[in-house]
């Protein structure tokens, strides 16, 4: 819903969060095993809808659905429409940073971290064996 409401926004993941961005952080994704909880960068996002929404934490930017199978997607795609309409419209002098944005919404600096890269480390079982498939991968090759 978020990649087709805002075009032009890049997306990663960082243990566990889906981030959105456009010019610095402006959305994350959090989910839970039957829960979501969508965070927004700009203060202005939800504003009017504070009775409207249930879940919506305006001090924390954020909205929690607390059933997956009842996901209110005319919400999601309300907020992402006005943030987008905001950040545009705001000079690049005052975009949050991502560490604000965090304190904001009360994620720790280690949760939204990329994680680290993968590492595969291969292990020779043994040097006779190395040796017999290499022997037998050169006469397979002359054999040709």
């Amino acid at each position: 819903m978020i990649r087709r409401s805002a075009r032009g926004v890049r997306e990663s993941m960082r243990f566990g969060l889906a981030f959105y961005e456009l010019d610095g952080p402006i959305f994350a994704v959090k989910s839970h095993e039957k829960s979501l909880i969508l965070y927004y960068a700009e203060k202005d996002a939800a504003a009017g809808n504070e009775g409207r929404w249930k879940g919506l934490d305006t001090e924390h930017r954020c909205v929690e659905f607390k059933d997956l199978n009842c996901l209110p997607l005319d919400v999601v795609e309300g907020i992402v429409r006005n943030s987008l309409k905001v950040r545009r419209t705001r000079p690049a002098s005052e975009m949050p940073s991502q560490a604000e944005l965090l304190e904001i919404w009360g994620i720790r600096e280690e949760d939204a971290a990329v994680a680290p890269p993968i590492v595969r480390i291969v292990v020779a079982h043994d040097e006779e064996e190395g040796a017999a498939a290499a022997e037998g991968g050169e006469s397979a090759a002359n054999a040709k």
